[in-house]
């Protein structure tokens, strides 16, 4: 009992050795709004898989930012406390299908893209490309890696390469990742190398889609030719089997006399000309054969027993 009472009558020991009544004591400061409300966000995400009301808790904790929470805090927490409610709020949009806000949404908080941190940065790039629009990016990754300020900043390599491959080759620019590889705060020795390799491969991969849309457009041309001299070869015979339809429909005096109109204009003689008898006589002989030999089954009489 004498154990227990001089126990419990020694004095406590913090981190800094015996507590005395003498010194203040430690009061843990309460989190400001915007990190409590950082918390319920990443709780609406990931546990409760609410995406609007997560994306909503997002912007309220924005909206605290603006009216001065954390200002007395390090510049460190205020930075870090942005980065985070980017971070849950690209997620949310992705989630809700919603993947083309993403930028600027973001851009809405920070106003320029040289001023994103590179975990949005690389966020946004990866997001874009996996939904096949690495264009909507180009601008704003160009811009963060011109930028002065981020030339000394550990993740700047690794954005240069992710902007490299999921940007650049993607959309062909092969010129401008030349730029880019050739820079050497971008890429290391073993960096360059291989990314001259991709470039290479990208552009001989460029040109034999290229001469393979001109074959297929040549053969395309080729067949729009074929196709409407088929076309014409089509009209001509209709043409030539109505007029023929048409001429034996005529009487036979009319026949004649379209065909004497048609060597009047075709072989151009005159039929008034002596020498031209015998040609007359001859058309009006082979007349006559058609004639009996197209309507004889017409005029023969019935045989009987």
């Amino acid at each position: 009992m004498k154990s227990d009472l001089s126990t419990s009558a020694a004095p406590l020991k913090g981190v800094g050795g015996p507590l005395r009544s003498s010194e203040p004591v430690r009061i843990v400061p309460a989190p400001s709004p915007a990190v409590v409300l950082l918390e319920e966000a990443a709780d609406l995400l990931v546990v409760h898989l609410d995406f609007p009301a997560a994306l909503q808790t997002c912007e309220r904790a924005w909206q605290s930012l603006a009216n001065g929470a954390l200002a007395d805090e390090p510049t460190g927490t205020f930075s870090e406390v942005k980065c985070s409610l980017c971070v849950v709020g690209i997620q949310a949009l992705a989630e809700m299908d919603r993947w083309r806000e993403v930028l600027s949404w973001v851009l809405q908080y920070y106003q320029i893209p040289e001023k994103l941190p590179p975990k949005v940065l690389e966020l946004c790039v990866l997001l874009y490309s996996k939904m096949q629009e690495p264009g909507a990016m180009l601008e704003a990754a160009n811009a963060w890696l011109q930028d002065p300020d981020n030339l000394g900043l550990p993740e700047y390599r690794t954005l240069a390469e992710l902007h490299l491959h999921r940007v650049l080759l993607p959309l062909g620019y092969l010129s401008e990742a030349e730029k880019l590889v050739v820079d050497p705060a971008a890429f290391s020795e073993e960096q360059r190398l291989d990314a001259l390799q991709a470039i290479s491969t990208a552009r001989q991969q460029q040109k034999h889609e290229h001469s393979h849309s001109e074959e297929n457009q040549k053969l395309n041309q080729e067949g729009s030719f074929s196709n409407k001299f088929l076309s014409l070869l089509m009209l001509l015979r209709r043409l030539w089997d109505s007029t023929v339809s048409h001429f034996f429909a005529l009487p036979f005096r009319k026949s004649l006399l379209a065909a004497l109109i048609l060597c009047l204009l075709v072989v151009r003689f005159d039929p008034a000309s002596p020498s031209s008898l015998p040609i007359l006589c001859k058309l009006a002989q082979i007349f006559h054969w058609i004639r009996e030999a197209m309507f004889s089954s017409f005029y023969q009489l019935p045989i009987h027993d």
